[in-house]
Parts: C-alpha cells; structure tokens; sequence
C-alpha cells in the first residue's frame, strides 16, 4: 500500500513538473511533492537532511556554471567561436555540421548539458539564416546540436547535473572520474558524429557560402569580459582537477567562477577618460545586464533538486529500489558486458520516462542495496550515469536540458512533434547506447 502511495505521489509530481500548469515553477511542484510525502509519513526530517546532503553540491555547482554560461553568451564568447567553427567548414555543408556537433560537444563538457541547450541552440538557429538554409537543413542541424549537448555531456563531474550527483554519492573525485569517462566520452562524440551525418546526410547541403559568415571579431560585444571569460575557463578546469587533491567541493571552484565573471560584466564603463571622477554624465551601463542574467539563472533547480530527490527518497523508504537492486542483481549475473550494457539500457528507459534526475538517484540507491562490488559496482555505477545521459535522448520529457532546447526552439518559431521527436530519438539513441556502454565496458576491461 505504501508502495502504491509513494508511487502516486511521485507520478504527480512529475506530471507538474512536467506540464507547469500555469507556469508553475518546477521547484515548487518537487517541493509539494516532498512536502505531501513529510505529511504523509512517507520520508521524515533526517530523510530530508540526508537528500540535502546529496544534493548540495551538484546543484549549486550547476547554478554557477549555468551562470557562467549565460554571462560568456552575452558577451559574445559561443558566438565568436561558432563563427570560428563555421569558416573551418570551408564551405563544405557535411564539414560545417560537424563543426557544429563539435562545438556542442566541447561547451556541453566544460558548461554542461543545460549551458549547451542554452546558448549553442540560438547560435545554431541565427547561423541557419545567415548562411540562407531552408528549414530541412536548419533543421537538422539544430536537432544535431540539440542530440550532442547530452550525448556528450559525459567526460567530466560537471558536464552534468547528473554526473555530480551519482559522483558526490559514491564519493568519486574530478580526476578519477573524468579518467573512466573522457575516453569513453569520445567514443560517445565520434559514435554521435557518424550516426547524425548517417541519419542527416540526404539532407545535408554539399556546399555554403562561406563570404556569408560574419567576422568573428564582430560577435564580441564585451571585449573585456570575453577575456576574462576565456582566463575563468581555464582556471576552472585546472581547479576541478584540483578539488579532489585539496578536498575542495566542485560549487565552490564554480561559484568563483561566476562571481569574478558577474563582478567583471557588471563593472560601470566610462565614456572618457579613465581617470576621470565617474559621474553620470560620463559613464553607461555595462553592455551585459548581470542582474537580468541572474534573474533567468535556474534557481528552480535548486528546489526542483531538494524537493525531487525528497520525492525519490520515499520510493527508496517504500520498496522501490528493492525492485531496482533485484533487476540489476539479475542483470550482473550476465557478466560485465550485459552489466554495462543492460543497466545503461534499464536506466535510459527510465530516465525517458521518470525523468533523468530522479531516475540517476533510484540508480545510485539500488546499486547500494545491490549485491554488486569492485568492478561490477563500478561497472553499474558509470553505467547508470550513461544511461542517464542517454536516455533523455528517448523522449521530450527524458531532461530538463530537452525541455529548455524545446521550449527555446519554441521562443524562436521553430516547434518540434513530440512524435517526431521520439521518432528520431528512437532512431539515434539506441545504437549509441550500445555503443557508448560497450565502450564503458571496454575501458574497465583495460
């Protein structure tokens, strides 16, 4: 009965989270969820601190990086090197779409799923109407770039809120993460690049003109921030390499980031002399409105994480990740290639239906109640991460990354089928999947 329950409470709170009635945020609707399971005697208040515990760092790290993200696109930073990426192509249409799959690879590792859909899908879009390309050919290059921000959002801790999760709760460090997962990131990206051009190449144009693409320097609109912007980077991924030597937690190193960043955009710019006393009659406004960036920061998913993963935590309190613990169990009797292989498999169906992030949390809680240890564990561990990855890829609903590329496209004119959206999904997932955890299963074998 309780399973039932918690069950129901679960499913109504995704349909919320979900459809937004009213465009009810998502916090708020994981939080009533959470909020019926405490009354409901579902989960208690340790329940809640221990989610809290779990949940802290991946969520706060995802915000500063979102941050980050969104205060680089304002400053011209992905248009800039998209405009780079599109004179690479050299006027060869099958060049430039990969350039653009590249492209969303690189900001989906160092700027996660979600800073990907955000920034790369409108550059994608005004780089279609510049180059002139009918809406067949735009779109498959924007479905493309919307496939690459979570297919290649695997190589490291912070490329997906997913990723900081499972590697907080199993306690895997920057570096003994991304040593597992870089390798089997490129296969992802170059199993990615050949299943598009296979599904896209009668669409694809043979040629563009190449005079039609602006000059890079001309996407730069704050040449101070984009320099600093370019500095952060680095530093950030030379600190998250740090972080487990010096036990620094991941939200911090990111949230540096984005406070030098957003003190940088935000600077007041004179008109005349530097020197001068600033006045306001000699100074403007920063070309980057920090505080309206800030504004459209995800802080829903702050509460969506507590509130959710709450929700979660009560299918754990009534049985569900015995279930769970049971199939994997099963499936580790096939040996570490159907280990790798059938969870990534089990998980991406899930994740397409639950959601990927509560489903990479039912992941993790079953692997711990499973009988699964050394490399088996591990083995399930990095394969639930894949198939959380993965399998929003399935379906609209699978990630939030999905819906936010959907609901961009959407601001823009440009609407997407549900069906057709699973259609191609269906289509390019499935082979990648076995792809990507067979590559899994491979790298543990070495």
């Amino acid at each position: 009965m309780n399973l039932l329950i918690g069950a129901t409470v679960f499913i109504a709170t995704l349909i919320l989270v979900i459809w937004q009635p009213r465009g009810l945020g998502i916090g708020y609707s994981a939080l009533g969820g959470a909020v019926v399971d405490l009354i409901l005697h579902i989960v208690n208040l340790h329940n809640v601190y221990t989610v809290w515990s779990i949940v802290w760092n991946a969520t706060f790290t995802f915000v500063a990086i979102i941050i980050i993200s969104l205060i680089l696109d304002a400053a011209g930073f992905f248009r800039w090197i998209a405009l780079h990426f599109a004179l690479i192509g050299n006027g060869k249409g099958p060049r430039l779409f990969a350039m653009v799959i590249i492209l969303g690879a690189l900001i989906a590792a160092m700027y996660a799923n979600d800073g990907a859909a955000l920034t790369l899908t409108p550059i994608v879009v005004e780089l279609m109407l510049e180059l002139g390309f009918s809406p067949q050919i735009s779109l498959a290059f924007i479905m493309a770039s919307g496939f690459i921000a979570d297919t290649a959002s695997l190589p490291f801790v912070v490329s997906n809120l997913v990723n900081i999760v499972s590697a907080d709760y199993f306690h895997i460090g920057f570096v003994s993460y991304a040593n597992t997962m870089v390798p089997v990131d490129v296969v992802a990206v170059i199993g990615s690049l050949v299943i598009l051009y296979l599904f896209f190449r009668k669409t694809l144009p043979k040629s563009y003109d190449n005079s039609q693409i602006a000059p890079p320097s001309e996407a730069i609109k704050d040449p101070l921030t984009f320099r600093v912007g370019t500095i952060v980077t680095l530093a950030l991924l030379v600190g998250y390499f740090l972080s487990s030597t010096f036990n620094i937690p991941l939200s911090v190193i990111a949230g540096a980031g984005a406070l030098v960043l957003a003190a940088t955009a935000s600077r007041t710019q004179r008109l005349f002399a530097p020197e001068a006393m600033p006045t306001p009659q000699n100074t403007r406004q920063p070309v980057i409105n920090v505080k309206s960036l800030l504004r459209e920061a995800p802080w829903q998913v702050v509460l969506f994480s507590l509130g959710m993963y709450i929700v979660v935590y009560g299918l754990k309190n009534v049985g569900l990740t015995e279930h769970v613990s049971t199939i994997l169990d099963q499936i580790t009797k096939g040996g570490p290639w159907i280990t790798s292989v059938g969870t990534g498999f089990l998980i991406a169906i899930l994740s397409s239906i639950m959601n990927n992030m509560p489903t990479v949390l039912i992941g993790a809680l079953s692997i711990t109640d499973s009988h699964a240890h050394g490399t088996i564990q591990s083995l399930l561990i990095y394969a639930n991460v894949i198939g959380a990855d993965l399998g929003p890829k399935l379906t609209p609903i699978g990630s939030l990354a999905t819906l936010l590329w959907l609901h961009t496209l959407k601001k823009r004119g440009i609407e997407i089928s549900w069906w057709r959206y699973i259609k191609t999904g269906f289509t390019l997932t499935v082979p990648l999947l076995l792809i990507v955890t067979t590559a899994l299963y491979l790298r543990a074998a070495i």
